[in-house]
């Protein structure tokens, strides 16, 4: 397949850079705004142990290239790589990841075995009706911060994440959040414009209900970026979703609570009862 597999850089600049290893049923790993595959790192021994796992980068993310701007085009590059995987993948979204994950299902439901949404949402920014989610006014100002100061607007996002917890590993999984930041290259502006805009204008609250690929959506109860009641949203709506709510999670529940989230993830994506319907 193109797109990379194993730990050298990848060479193939028209396709999603992707990292693969252990044996099993595919699965996708989909990242959060202005990250990578690599931050999975932590939880990536775990499901290889069950899964052939696909840590990917985004486009113009990471290793891989630019030239997917709308969410449509993003969804469209997974369901590439999942196509040529060669059987339906199951596919954990984190935050921004989570709203990809969602799209491909939407838009290609015969890729996708089962769903983990982690921290993520229909729609990112409130509106009347939705509060579960940022102000406008606070994303248009961190788009320009960036704009104006990059390197240090993305390092207080990265703060962001562990925002709201509860104090016992809020300084470690900062610095591995760090740390993963800095092993690949860092998105270009063009490219965490094109995420934000993403993020301002997606509103998949029309649509999920038609997901019938069986979901976990994984909250943490103390997500400052999204919050927990968006996830109970999902899980309501969506007609075969069960809900995974970690007490004391901020934004990052596998770094930061990593024997809880593995808990719910591997009985979830391990349960044999549970199988997909896809539509034909």
């Amino acid at each position: 397949m193109s797109g990379h597999i194993g730990p050298a850089p990848c060479t193939a600049r028209s396709e999603l850079f992707v990292a693969t290893t252990g044996h099993g049923p595919p699965l996708v790993l989909l990242h959060g705004f202005a990250m990578h595959g690599g931050f999975f790192a932590p939880i990536g021994a775990g499901l290889a142990r069950t899964h052939r796992v696909h840590a990917v980068d985004l486009p113009g993310h990471g290793h891989s290239p630019d030239g997917a701007a709308t969410l449509a085009e993003i969804a469209a590059a997974v369901a590439r790589l999942i196509t040529r995987l060669g059987a339906p993948a199951r596919l954990l979204g984190w935050s921004l990841g989570g709203i990809v994950a969602q799209r491909v299902a939407l838009d290609h439901p015969q890729l996708v075995e089962r769903l983990v949404l982690v921290c993520t949402t229909p729609r990112f920014v409130a509106c009347p009706g939705w509060p579960h989610a940022m102000a406008p006014a606070t994303l248009a100002r961190f788009g320009e911060e960036l704009r104006t100061a990059y390197q240090p607007t993305l390092l207080r996002f990265l703060s962001l994440q562990v925002q709201g917890g509860d104090g016992v590993a809020d300084r470690a999984v900062l610095a591995t959040l760090r740390a993963a930041l800095a092993a690949r290259p860092s998105p270009p502006p063009a490219a965490l414009a094109a995420a934000l805009a993403v993020l301002a204008t997606t509103d998949l609250r029309p649509d999920v209900a038609r997901i019938a690929a069986p979901t976990l959506v994984v909250t943490g109860s103390r997500d400052a970026l999204t919050p927990a009641a968006a996830g109970r949203w999902l899980a309501q709506q969506m007609p075969r979703a069960r809900l995974a709510p970690i007490a004391g999670a901020a934004h990052a529940p596998f770094l930061s609570h990593p024997a809880a989230f593995a808990a719910a993830v591997h009985a979830f994506l391990d349960d044999v009862h549970t199988t997909a319907h896809h539509p034909t």
